[in-house]
């Protein structure tokens, strides 16, 4: 490993040490912490909680097991996929100055608060069992155990989150572009890529979940693409799907031009021109401007930077192409982005003194310090195998308190999503959890409050969010 690379890991973990100690805050990350914290106490994900994502995202939160352990976890596994990153530019560009300048631009964009570099997403992730898959693709022979191998990576990403599938379809569509002959390839990598998926539909089978795994990491995936534009849903197939279907256009067009010029341009440049537009591709899928999305073309993204920078052919103008379309798709869709310098000044403020925990905290979230004070009030007040309820958006309740929600869903959106609050009513009503948590500003839930008035009691009111505990002895 060079000198360069080493002081590079040690800026980025320098970089990484005000997320450990970010607060419990995070929407996502609460969610995958509350699900951990089920598995952790043997609950089947998908059949007794649930949320919509595969399920490894969920099992590295078991193996943390809070927000601490999760950013270490995350550190540690970025550190190791910008090494890899370092090794796949330098077989690919074999160019000392364009693999400095594409491993610096990758540690970037992956690492600062800019695209939620700092958030564990499945997204960070699955972009490094990707570049490992393609590592192999590129370093060793392409005989069916290394395609295996790597199709299984890329299933193992997959596993994160589904598009992640499509970073697949760079090398298929690489190989069609540079040599359409050789087809057995992309058929080693699909049984590689089948093979962890197949199995994890075992496991839940026996598990007696397969339905429910089915019906939440994949089938309601599908619907999540047109969710943005509810008012697409009733709208005819070609018009309800027009949007992805020409952004596929796009790709498969890009594509076509690439295999006209191939003569012309390097394989790198093709490969890395097919990566960016599959992972773009996938990025925009949803058509939901998060930022962290396009940590999936980070990558790419970094090896055009490299090329713009450093190349000495034509292939240094034209990579002004794939970096114009990657400003242009956040751009034209609206995506957000979190201001880096605030995230560290304030970090800078708490590490000084200059701030407490409790304003330091509190610059995350408006809701996080009440978060905490509630979920303080209800680790005093219960035993760690009772369940409560949280009526409201804030997942934290539950991560914080390490109490498990008294149904499948941890939030209130879940509920309006994936089932009804008349469902939720009669599963409370069976199973009366020892306290429920009504949020301040969450919607309106009339039959909840013939409930809560019949069985339970108000015990305290924080910050406008009432907590109810169960009577001891309930009419019936």
């Amino acid at each position: 490993m060079p000198k360069w690379l080493e002081i590079l890991l040690g800026f980025v973990f320098l970089a990484r040490i005000p997320t450990f100690f970010e607060p419990f805050y995070y929407g996502d990350e609460m969610i995958y912490l509350t699900l951990g914290n089920a598995v952790r106490r043997g609950l089947i994900l998908y059949k007794d909680i649930h949320d919509n994502k595969p399920p490894l995202l969920y099992l590295v939160a078991a193996v943390a097991g809070n927000v601490f352990w999760f950013k270490v976890i995350l550190c540690f596994w970025s550190l190791i996929t910008i090494v890899l990153f370092w090794k796949l530019v330098k077989k690919l560009l074999d160019d000392r100055k364009k693999e400095l300048a594409a491993t610096i631009a990758f540690a970037i964009l992956t690492t600062i608060p800019l695209l939620e570099g700092n958030i564990v997403n499945a997204e960070n992730f699955l972009i490094g069992l990707v570049i490992a898959a393609f590592l192999i693709i590129f370093s060793l022979k392409n005989n069916f155990k290394n395609l295996f191998l790597a199709g299984a990576l890329l299933s193992l990403a997959a596993l994160f989150k589904i598009p992640a599938i499509f970073d697949a379809g760079a090398l298929i569509l690489f190989w069609l572009v540079t040599n359409p002959r050789e087809l057995k390839k992309t058929l080693f990598l699909g049984i590689g890529i089948a093979t962890p998926i197949l199995v994890t539909f075992v496991w839940y089978y026996f598990r007696g979940a397969l339905p429910d795994y089915l019906k939440a990491a994949f089938l309601q995936n599908v619907g999540y693409l047109s969710s943005f534009r509810p008012g697409d849903v009733m709208q005819p197939f070609l018009v309800r799907n027009g949007p992805v279907l020409v952004r596929g256009g796009v790709v498969l067009l890009g594509s076509f031009l690439l295999w006209l010029r191939k003569k012309k341009l390097s394989k790198e440049f093709i490969f890395s021109s097919l990566w960016l537009l599959t992972a773009l591709f996938s990025a925009t899928l949803s058509e939901r401007p998060y930022p962290h999305y396009l940590l999936q073309a980070a990558a790419p993204a970094a090896i055009f930077i490299s090329l713009l920078l450093y190349s000495k052919n034509m292939e240094q103008v034209l990579s002004l192409i794939p970096l114009f379309v990657l400003v242009f798709v956040p751009v034209y869709y609206k995506y957000g982005y979190y201001p880096t310098f605030p995230y560290y000044s304030r970090f800078a403020e708490f590490a000084l003194g200059k701030i407490n925990k409790v304003q330091y905290i509190s610059k995350f979230d408006r809701n996080t310090n009440s978060n905490y004070e509630i979920a303080d009030f209800i680790v005093k007040s219960t035993k760690p195998t009772d369940k409560i309820f949280v009526w409201g958006d804030s997942p934290a309740l539950y991560a914080l308190s390490r109490r498990l929600p008294v149904i499948k869903y941890t939030a209130a959106y879940h509920i309006t999503d994936f089932s009804s609050k008349a469902d939720v009513l009669v599963q409370i009503s069976a199973q009366k959890p020892v306290f429920i948590v009504v949020l301040a500003g969450s919607p309106e839930f009339k039959d909840l409050y013939t409930l809560l008035n019949k069985n339970y009691l108000l015990i305290s009111t924080i910050d406008g969010s009432q907590l109810w505990h169960k009577l001891m002895t309930t009419s019936k």
